[in-house]
């Protein structure tokens, strides 16, 4: 994003910690410290933090709280700059108070990005204690945080209802999705060498999920619906990923010759890893389909591969992916692995929905589509006061949904 409106001749700072995801440490080559350095046009300015070993509830919460109060003093540099535009993204939440406060000292306008809603998810995946205090204290600072932002976007259409839902005007919302690649909607030239590298025949069907090996996402369905296709030794399943799973999911794996795992590759060989599969994997924990919409998504739509998840009827999620796809019961590795094989035997209807994959993608997602959206909107908040601009959520309805 920061990169797309650079070249649209925007001056854009990022205020961001070093990378450490999804290793849970600094990785290799940075230092955990202050630091200020140019990437892609865009002036970066480097914040240390506190990163657990070992991510629980509470530390995750002192972790974010650790970035959001040394960006402090990085924030109020800012004001002699005097941006047009402050734009939070969350996660984390808590670096949205910093932010509002910048924006506001400076004469900005205020604008909060929500990837996804880490407040509903944590109460709902169990990882804070759901004790009626403790929900109505937390969801009661989000939603005056909300508030406070000038312009709220988020990535899906009931994300965007959930924001109204939370006391967010409509005439703040903007609908801001997670693209794919202009280059990765093209049909891919060459053939993938991973095939070959894998050890995987030139004739199999294989499954792939590539992404964060997280806890939120219903991983552990993988292994167990590989163990009940292992009678169908035309479909491997690929595991392609780092992160706090990992572990679990390698031991839950082990002597399954269906199964190959990678570590995370390189982004230069993206592309070249999604055409590898034949079918693509999204994995989903039940009740995460509306707070969440997976940005994996979009690679593998553009990618012109049908995608099989586990998603309950009626979300989002499922709503996009029964168009090009299979959609299963969330934690019902019975039916994933009957997906699975379904599709493996039918080649013609994997073309089919493929097809209407990167149709959808090439539609709604590619980068240059979504980031000429997200500069007009830019242009409305900067150039109108906030009462009467509906362009935002009027544009980007329109052209979302019908291309």
């Amino acid at each position: 994003m920061a990169a797309g409106l650079v070249a649209m001749g925007h001056q854009v700072r990022v205020v961001a910690a070093p990378p450490y995801y999804p290793d849970w440490r600094i990785s290799d080559g940075w230092a955990n410290r202050y630091a200020r350095h140019a990437w892609s046009g865009v002036d970066v300015w480097r914040v240390p933090l506190w990163v657990p070993a070992a991510p629980s509830g509470l530390k995750r919460i002192v972790h974010l709280l650790s970035f959001s109060i040394a960006a402090l003093p990085v924030l109020a540099m800012q004001l002699f700059w005097r941006p047009q535009v402050v734009m939070v993204v969350a996660p984390a939440l808590t670096s949205a108070p910093g932010g509002w406060l910048t924006a506001r000292l400076s004469g900005a306008r205020a604008w909060l990005h929500v990837q996804d809603f880490e407040v509903d998810a944590a109460f709902e995946l169990g990882l804070i204690n759901d004790t009626g205090l403790v929900r109505k204290v937390v969801t009661g600072i989000e939603r005056w945080l909300l508030k406070r932002f000038d312009r709220v976007s988020t990535i899906s259409w009931r994300m965007l209802d959930r924001t109204k839902a939370k006391g967010v005007g409509q005439e703040r919302l903007v609908f801001l999705p997670n693209w794919v690649g202009d280059q990765a909607v093209d049909d891919f030239v060459g053939q993938s060498r991973y095939r070959e590298e894998l050890g995987i025949p030139a004739d199999a069907v294989v499954a792939l999920f590539s992404g964060t090996l997280g806890g939120k996402q219903g991983l552990d369905l993988l292994p167990e619906a590989a163990r009940l296709i292992t009678d169908h030794p035309q479909l491997v399943v690929v595991i392609c990923g780092d992160g706090v799973m990992k572990p679990q999911l390698e031991a839950a794996c082990e002597g399954l010759a269906n199964v190959r795992m990678l570590p995370l590759q390189p982004a230069e060989r993206l592309a070249e890893l999604l055409h590898m599969a034949d079918i693509h994997l999204l994995p989903q924990n039940p009740g995460a389909a509306d707070l969440v919409m997976p940005s994996k998504l979009s690679g593998m739509l553009g990618s012109g591969r049908p995608v099989v998840t586990t998603a309950e009827a009626g979300t989002e999620l499922a709503h996009v992916v029964m168009e090009c796809g299979r959609v299963v019961p969330p934690g019902d590795a019975k039916s994933l692995a009957q997906a699975l094989v379904d599709l493996a035997e039918q080649p013609r209807l994997r073309a089919e929905l493929g097809a209407k994959a990167n149709e959808y993608a090439r539609k709604h997602l590619v980068r240059s589509v979504v980031l000429g959206r997200l500069n007009m909107c830019l242009q409305a908040c900067t150039d109108h006061t906030i009462a009467g601009v509906e362009l935002p959520l009027e544009t980007t309805q329109t052209s979302g949904r019908s291309g």
